[in-house]
């Protein structure tokens, strides 16, 4: 895993701008801190930052190749699983290779096919190669955008890199947010693909190529989700998803450095967790190392939720021994949640959700003491239907996003004024609305079925990047990889044309992949509902969050009150609740709180 960064310029000369092309690739030390590299020309300046973890002596980059008289330049970052094979199929069609690295051969795949080698490469990626041959700058990024990439267009140049901090980096670009910026950051996960917050900067939507020339930026869709009869019936729609998990898992098992796996005690780190025993066991490679998380005193004082049924850690530890792994508890304090915030607003460049970024990033960096690579179970529920969300879709349909129940009015929190401009309520139903109308359906499907298509089609494309984007961007702040198998695009194709009837096969969620979990791991957890990521929040974090709003409140400089209703917010501070609605999104003032120390310290220009 790597950053990458770089500008491409089809009227300025490039090699006098090395100090800023540098500038912008040292931003991204977080994500590669192992080696740094830079590549320039009249027309491109191609950065990376490399955190090694397959072939750490070759496979330094920007990597460079011959194609007659002219040069390609890869700067690449993710994991092509499939490596081993597209290489035996290149050497078949004449190419050499001097390193074991992947890199070497999504280089040698651009050779051969061109732009189309997305289509060939099973993985997670983001990546840029200049082409001198044609003058183009080309961005790839994977599937369901597990690996970020942005862009901006700036007159005659393209900026480019694995985050915002890097095109930040250059003069060229400045901070700014407009009212759709803004609307992005206050209604969760409603963001449709290819925003980015800031004002003229894009992102490279999951499944795209986009081609820079001198006649400016056309994207090219390489793979979107399709809406395919499903004909296999249970039993061979388990032993499906089984047969897949395990080759998914195998593949994503290739490093040459430590790897672990993160074990909550739930069904979906669990499984990945028992596949990865079997085949480290199976290839002599020892017992697999695992790690949970949970907060001081939290099994003491729990106490369930929509989110949260039971604590993890009996069922963790039920886990870590029926399996054989090498456990370790991270044990966090809540107390220090609220002053990790400010890092988790320097790891996404933008306001998070609080406590629920901080704690991750807290367990991120304990993990990394140990390991540089780590398997997750994110994206289990988004693929087999497992939040509660989606049983409450087929029961009574909505129309808005299911993961906003009881949201209420969004306007509420907005500053008076800022209300005539903005609103909140509006958006969000015409981000709804424009993306159930993209969602694929079957001809002649109607009813619970063809919601439900709707509903795993708002998840895999609006909260999953969601997810995945603070799980990046959290990990790659402390250089850990974090490789996430129900995210591969063949299981999604296959899992995604399930019908819900299969789903629910057992009269709860998630029975296809409860059953292709029976005898991997204990039974109490294939039987084990639905519980999240723990909560740290407790009296001193919410003590430390009100006092923090207080004092926001009493500055007449903090930013954030020229958007925010001053009476709500003070609203808040004296509520006893620190959550909202029937799944308890995260609760709205420490996102409030972090809004204003990202416009303070990334002095960003709010344009109305």
């Amino acid at each position: 895993m790597c950053g990458i960064a770089g500008w491409a310029d089809w009227e300025r000369d490039l090699t006098q701008e090395k100090d800023t092309v540098e500038a912008m690739t040292r931003t991204m030390v977080c994500r590669g801190p192992d080696a740094a590299g830079t590549w320039l020309s009249p027309r491109a300046g191609i950065g990376h930052r490399r955190l090694s973890v397959i072939d750490l002596e070759g496979g330094a980059q920007p990597m460079t190749a011959r194609a007659g008289e002219h040069t390609v330049v890869l700067s690449y970052s993710g994991e092509v699983y499939n490596f081993r094979e597209l290489r035996d199929q290149l050497s078949a069609r004449g190419h050499a290779f001097r390193t074991g690295s992947d890199t070497e051969v999504v280089l040698n795949a651009y050779l051969e096919w061109g732009p189309d080698l997305a289509r060939r490469l099973n993985g997670m990626f983001a990546f840029a190669v200049w082409d001198e041959r044609s003058q183009e700058l080309v961005l790839v990024r994977d599937r369901l955008g597990v690996k970020p990439l942005y862009y901006a267009v700036r007159g005659s140049a393209v900026l480019f890199g694995s985050e915002p901090k890097a095109i930040l980096a250059n003069p060229l670009f400045a901070p700014r947010i407009d009212l759709d910026g803004l609307a992005d950051l206050f209604v969760m996960a409603a963001k449709r693909p290819g925003d980015a917050v800031y004002r003229d900067l894009r992102e490279v939507a999951p499944g795209t190529v986009v081609r820079c020339g001198r006649d400016g930026a056309r994207v090219e869709t390489y793979w979107q989700l399709e809406a395919r009869p499903h004909e296999d019936d249970l039993d061979t729609t388990v032993a499906t998803v089984r047969d897949l998990l395990s080759d998914i898992v195998d593949r994503q098992l290739v490093t040459d450095v430590p790897l672990c796996s993160l074990l909550s005690g739930g069904l979906d780190s669990s499984v990945v967790t028992a596949l990865a025993a079997r085949h480290l066991t199976a290839q002599g490679r020892g017992t697999v190392s695992t790690f949970s998380v949970d907060f001081v005193h939290h099994e003491q004082g729990f106490t369930a939720d929509a989110l949260h049924s039971s604590p993890d850690a009996p069922f963790a530890k039920a886990a870590a021994q029926h399996i054989g792994s090498s456990h370790q508890e991270i044990v966090l304090d809540a107390g220090e949640l609220y002053g990790c915030q400010d890092e988790a607003i320097t790891a996404r460049d933008l306001p998070g959700i609080g406590d629920l970024d901080a704690s991750l990033l807290m367990l991120f960096r304990e993990v990394r003491k140990h390991s540089t690579v780590a398997l997750s179970g994110e994206a289990a529920d988004e693929v087999f239907g497992g939040y509660p969300w989606y049983a409450a879709e087929a029961a009574r349909p909505t129309a808005s996003f299911p993961w906003a129940a009881g949201a209420g009015d969004r306007n509420a929190v907005l500053a008076p004024d800022l209300r005539g401009k903005l609103d909140l309520n509006a958006y969000a139903a015409d981000r709804y609305a424009e993306a159930v109308r993209q969602a694929p359906t079957l001809p002649g499907e109607e009813g619970v079925q063809r919601r439900m298509r709707e509903v795993f089609y708002l998840n895999l494309t609006r909260f999953l990047p969601f997810l995945l984007d603070r799980k990046d961007r959290m990990s790659m702040a402390v250089g850990l990889e974090v490789r996430v198998p129900f995210c591969d695009h063949r299981l999604v194709e296959y899992a995604w044309n399930i019908p819900w009837s299969l789903h629910t096969a057992d009269g709860v969620q998630k029975s296809v992949l409860r059953r292709a979990a029976r005898g991997l791991v204990p039974d109490a957890i294939v039987d084990r509902p639905k519980s999240a990521f723990p909560s740290g929040v407790g009296s001193a974090y919410l003590a430390a969050t009100r006092e923090r709003a207080r004092a926001l409140l009493a500055d007449r400089s903090s930013p954030v009150l020229a958007l925010v209703d001053t009476d709500a917010v003070a609203g808040m501070v004296r509520a006893t609740e620190s959550g909202s609605g029937s799944f308890s999104p995260p609760p709205m003032l420490p996102r409030i709180l972090q809004l204003d120390a990202w416009l303070r310290r990334y002095r960003v220009d709010v344009v109305f």
